[in-house]
């Protein structure tokens, strides 16, 4: 078949006519250094500070310094495969993570990628990590109860929707446990739960998300995990993710609580990559700015004004001290910082009192306004009770002769100890705790054997339970005891003690 010139010539004048020149500049730069963690590029003049970049590999860093010659950034992931010489290109956005409902009952990693192998999270919608704390205007005082199950912390340490309170202690003496408590304890309210584990073992963050999902807490609960196995920039950023997930819920009229497990790691991480910055080290070699690192991170939870849509992000960071220390650099940083800390004692830990809260140092500064009524009228001058059982508790031990008032304090006092005790991953209910925490501070077990407290307590819940549905019914709406009710509580607690034998 014979190709006819016209025609070619006549396809090729239409395709010319078609063609369309397109010039696209990308701003790219070139690896100078590149180790721990830490790469050195030379030519992203017109980078921004935290701006995502993308290495050879598809792997993500962020520009954590901004030089007369060079940028610093943080590699997300691992360096081996990225060489001096390779090509890093701008990605225009600051570092970002995935947010909304879709990322609840899944476990992710610092960067928003699902790790828990339940496949990939669908979501258009985005924050910064380094989202921006509401101001004065925008904020309502901390009033409204954020109920973590466990009679010690609502009792005498409350902590309300909106709040920092500060989990503190040494290693391996229930911090985690006081976090997952607080979690399961949301089940059936509107609150949706954040964890963060940083520089943890793998199997510990296994562990706590195989406990949450059979207390069915990982249906309303959101995982972000960073391992002592992933790398530094990972470990630094996961608290901000973590914090960006939980103000998608406040910025959206809705509840969240979030828990840095822990802090004290996350500033290590910090330190590590401040030291291979080359940035002036300060007070224990940690970088000037590590004071503002955790202020701006929890400066963002908040209880937004009606205004605002009332939304609330209650924030629970977790501090490990070494040896009781309260006086180093991290914890006197985040004890400023925060409304108040939870103290927990390694002595009363492996004396047996667990929560082991140490009702001396530990405080709430929001107080009783995070209180409902009902605990308010009933654990009013219990943390006094407890303080002064302490002192006298440590007097009694040298033997010498006591007053009738004295012994009963101390009988008072002892019971109400064992009272507050509780196992692990087993919150209680505001009627629950208010039924027992009543029937101690009215005296109605100063009579009964140490050892039989946890029985009678057992029992008598499930009595009142059985008996007096009703007055159950009413301190669970009411949020108060009424004459009604509290004469029904002498009733319920003289009745049980009548058929009790322990």
């Amino acid at each position: 078949m014979g190709l006819n010139p016209e025609e070619v010539s006549a396809v090729i004048q239409k395709e010319i006519a078609r063609y369309e020149t397109k010039l696209e500049m990308e701003s790219v730069g070139t690896i100078l250094q590149v180790g721990d963690g830490i790469a050195r590029i030379w030519g992203l003049e017109d980078v921004m500070m935290s701006e995502l970049v993308t290495f050879p590999g598809d792997i993500t860093g962020m520009v954590l310094n901004l030089e007369a010659d060079n940028v610093g950034v943080a590699i997300f992931g691992s360096d081996q495969g990225i060489k001096e010489g390779d090509t890093v290109k701008r990605t225009g956005k600051v570092a970002q993570v995935p947010v909304g409902d879709a990322l609840i009952g899944r476990v992710v990693n610092s960067i928003g990628e699902p790790i828990d192998g339940k496949g990939p999270i669908v979501t258009d919608k985005y924050r910064l990590l380094e989202g921006g704390a509401p101001n004065v205007v925008q904020r309502q005082p901390v009033k409204e109860p954020m109920m973590t199950g466990l009679k010690a912390i609502d009792a005498m340490i409350p902590v309300g929707r909106g709040q920092r309170e500060l989990i503190i202690g040494d290693r391996q003496t229930g911090k985690t446990a006081i976090a997952i408590d607080a979690i399961i304890n949301q089940k059936d309210t509107d609150v949706f739960c954040i964890y963060v584990a940083v520089g943890q073992k793998a199997s510990s963050v296994a562990r706590v998300v195989e406990i949450l999902d059979q207390a069915g807490a990982m249906e309303y609960t959101t995982v972000v995990s960073a391992t002592a196995n992933d790398p530094a920039p990972l470990q630094y950023i996961a608290p901000y993710a973590g914090c960006a997930i939980g103000e998608e819920f406040l910025y959206t009229g809705r509840h969240a609580l979030v828990i840095y497990d822990d802090l004290s790691k996350q500033a290590q991480s910090y330190r590590q990559l401040s030291l291979l910055l080359r940035r002036p080290p300060g007070r224990e070699a940690y970088p000037g700015d590590i004071f503002y690192c955790h202020s701006r991170l929890l400066e963002r939870a908040s209880k937004l004004s009606d205004e605002e849509g009332g939304g609330s992000l209650t924030a629970l960071p977790i501090i490990e001290t070494q040896a009781s220390d309260v006086s180093a650099y991290i914890p006197t940083n985040v004890i400023s910082i925060t409304d108040g800390q939870i103290y927990l004692l390694p002595d009363l830990f492996f004396a047996g009192v667990r929560p082991a809260i140490d009702v001396g140092i530990s405080v709430s500064r929001v107080g009783g306004n995070a209180q409902t009524k009902a605990m308010k009228k009933i654990a009013g001058s219990l943390r006094l009770d407890l303080a002064q059982y302490r002192e006298l508790a440590a007097f009694a031990q040298f033997g010498s002769d006591m007053d009738a008032a004295t012994k009963k304090q101390l009988i008072r006092g002892e019971r109400m100890v064992e009272i507050l005790k509780q196992g692990q991953y087993v919150p209680q209910s505001l009627s629950r705790q208010v039924a027992i925490i009543w029937a101690g501070a009215n005296g109605y077990l100063d009579d009964v054997d140490l050892s039989a407290i946890a029985k009678f307590e057992e029992e008598y819940l499930a009595f009142v339970e059985r008996e007096f549905p009703d007055m159950m019914h009413a301190i669970k709406n009411e949020k108060a005891i009424s004459d009604a009710t509290d004469k029904k509580l002498h009733e319920a607690a003289k009745k049980f003690k009548e058929q009790f034998s322990a």
